[in-house]
């Protein structure tokens, strides 16, 4: 009988976890089959490895250098506000260079440079890995 258990979930319905599935397939070919991006992806991995901290989506990370480059996170429609606002706040708190927010919904990216603020021109394109990340959704 389950009356006296308590379950603790996430919200990650399948079309968020679709995604994220996807980012995670084709940055993971483009860096260690293709060698086309240098940073490597990790899912659902903490910003501070130090301490208890928020976890994006997906992270991309600087082996060399040891530093958080460019972080995503996943939404629908009714999440992209909080999750927006949570990359901002990311990007500018730990110095993360580049935060994305893709919403399945919409099939929109939004993204946040850290010291420019939002891109308008091209909220899909990451400099740092210098692609479009509309096209791992392809």
């Amino acid at each position: 009988m389950l009356d006296n258990t308590i379950y603790l979930g996430v919200n990650a319905p399948k079309p968020h976890q679709r995604i994220i599935g996807k980012l995670m397939m084709r940055l993971g070919n483009l860096f260690y089959d293709e060698q086309r991006i240098p940073y490597e992806p990790f899912p659902e991995t903490m910003i501070d490895e130090d301490q208890t901290s928020p976890t994006p989506d997906v992270l991309l990370f600087d082996n060399e250098t040891h530093q958080n480059k460019v972080i995503i996170e996943v939404c629908g429609n009714t999440g992209f506000k909080r999750d927006f606002e949570k990359v901002k706040e990311l990007v500018e708190t730990y110095g993360v260079p580049e935060g994305f927010v893709y919403n399945y919904q919409a099939k929109t990216w939004h993204k946040y440079a850290l010291g420019k603020g939002e891109d308008f021109q091209q909220p899909s394109f990451s400099n740092l890995l210098n692609y479009d990340l509309m096209d791992l959704l392809k």
